[in-house]
């Protein structure tokens, strides 16, 4: 059911009189909401719900005796009903409607869809002398041409509205976020306060020693490990896994060599 908008001025009438005043029933309350809901939506079902009442008891309270009144305000009523059908229609024809797209049975985004006849019905009936159906069965050159200048037009105002209306939702947001960050802002402080009057004189001057303390750990330059010099390159067990590595070959050990003539180049 579509958003409710302000109540529309409508004739006074005198409610259908019941046999039985029951609670739940058409109570002249019910009645004058019911007409206010119909001139709103244009829809005898949609005006009924609004009450909680169904359609077919409006209908037939309205064929009761003594019902004449509240007849002349229902067809007043839908008179204000169908100029917002209207307004709908047209503002349908100008903005397009939103229509779901699907993709192997998924729904992928939406499209805006245009109707061209639409808006050209809207214009002829609410433009006749400019826009007179002549018995053509479709839009001849002019009609084609006015209506993409129309439309144009149209469509860059609403655009504009657009990004007007945006821009002041936006400026309405920051506005709100500043004022309760202000509101946060001013309650920590208030808080603060509070616990710093709450706390003893020996209590104040171990927060002060401590927070000095932290000041001259945040300005002194960090502290290398102890065991940084140690650290002098890869283990051995690391070594393996580096590119390029490959075992050295291990030699017995076969004790003290002895120098011999031989090994000074002596035949």
């Amino acid at each position: 059911m579509p958003a409710k908008p302000p109540a529309t001025t409508l004739p006074a009438f005198t409610p259908v009189p019941r046999k039985c005043q029951r609670h739940d029933g058409w109570t002249p309350e019910r009645q004058h909401g019911f007409i206010e809901a119909l001139a709103d939506y244009g829809s005898v079902r949609a005006a009924a719900n609004s009450v909680g009442m169904t359609p077919e008891s409006a209908y037939y309270l309205r064929r009761q005796q003594g019902a004449a009144s509240f007849r002349k305000a229902w067809e007043a009523a839908l008179d204000h009903g169908v100029k917002r059908i209207e307004d709908t229609a047209m503002d349908r024809a100008l903005n397009g409607v939103e229509v779901p797209v699907y993709s192997y049975g998924k729904l992928v985004g939406t499209r805006t869809v245009f109707n061209d006849r639409l808006l050209m019905f809207m214009l002829r009936n609410r433009a006749p002398k400019r826009f007179a159906a002549d018995g053509a069965k479709g839009l001849s050159g002019l009609d084609k041409h006015r209506l993409a200048r129309m439309k144009k037009e149209w469509r860059a105002e609403w655009e504009r509205e657009v990004v007007e209306r945006k821009r002041r939702e936006r400026k309405d947001i920051l506005a709100s976020l500043e004022t309760k960050l202000e509101r946060m802002h001013r309650r920590r402080e208030a808080a603060r306060q509070r616990e710093e009057e709450a706390m003893s004189a020996e209590t104040r001057r171990l927060k002060a020693t401590y927070e000095e303390s932290l000041e001259r750990d945040k300005r002194r330059p960090p502290a290398l490990p102890a065991d940084t010099d140690a650290v002098t390159g890869p283990s051995e067990e690391m070594k393996r896994y580096l590119p390029g590595w490959r075992e050295k070959p291990k030699v017995a050990d076969t004790g003290p060599r002895v120098r011999s003539i031989k090994d000074d180049g002596w035949d």
